[in-house]
């Protein structure tokens, strides 16, 4: 639903910059309450354990299951609402475009539990510039790009996920220094693993604390808060201590 909303206000010209989603909690009688949705799916049955797993992930419980005969299978979970942040393009994704989702508020419930997030770290841009092949070659044992070569990147924008849990800031941006050396074929072409480009819904579930989406009418970017990198080490210091 939001990200519905921000994609119509995209198209119509807005700028604006999302952080991570988080619900409205309340407490009662020294409880905490978060929303629950009831969500329906309608997809083809083979599809059926792979969804299953990724919402149980998510904190949702099976209440209905029912096979029509058709190929098809209705179910019907309880999944507290920010379960759902970035569950729906996975959801097509995973069922090849067959799946239907629809969902209501519930009512609200006990806090389901922790529900797992991104554990790895990002790639930082640490200076202004247009990503190279050379570049985003030497970052593929670091980890998987998220923008492709050519791109405009500006300092404490994320342009890729680390394989480690730590952040590390990077110069995407350094060319090959060119020498009077006559290069051989197999030294000029550089395979690049394809970057891993994230649709809005991906971003918005993707980001952490200290993240942002930025959106425009032409791109969607990934950024820092703090986009000084000296700042971001400050901050981590101060919270460390």
């Amino acid at each position: 639903q939001m990200a519905v909303l921000i994609e119509t206000m995209r198209r119509e010209g807005y700028e604006l910059m999302v952080s991570k989603p988080q619900v409205i909690t309340k407490k009662q009688d020294g409880t905490t309450l978060e929303p629950v949705e009831r969500l329906f799916l309608d997809i083809p049955e083979e599809f059926v354990g792979r969804i299953t797993e990724k919402l149980s992930i998510r904190k949702g419980r099976l209440e209905s299951l029912v096979n029509k005969g058709s190929g098809r299978v209705s179910m019907e979970f309880l999944i507290p609402s920010r379960g759902l942040i970035g569950f729906r393009s996975q959801f097509l994704t995973d069922t090849k475009g067959g799946g239907v989702m629809n969902s209501l508020l519930e009512d609200y419930a006990p806090w389901f539990g922790l529900i797992p997030q991104r554990s790895t770290g990002v790639l930082v841009a640490d200076r202004a510039g247009r990503v190279t092949g050379y570049a985003s070659f030497a970052m593929e044992d670091r980890g998987e790009m998220v923008v492709a070569v050519g791109t405009d990147v500006y300092a404490g924008m994320i342009v890729g996920e680390r394989n480690r849990t730590q952040d590390i800031n990077v110069n995407i941006v350094k060319e090959k220094k060119l020498t009077n050396m006559r290069a051989s074929t197999s030294d000029a072409t550089v395979i690049l693993r394809p970057p891993r480009i994230l649709s809005l819904d991906q971003a918005i579930e993707f980001i952490a604390e200290d993240e942002l989406v930025e959106v425009t009418p032409l791109n969607v970017r990934l950024r820092k808060m703090e986009l000084d990198a000296t700042r971001r080490q400050m901050k981590a210091r101060r919270e460390e201590s």
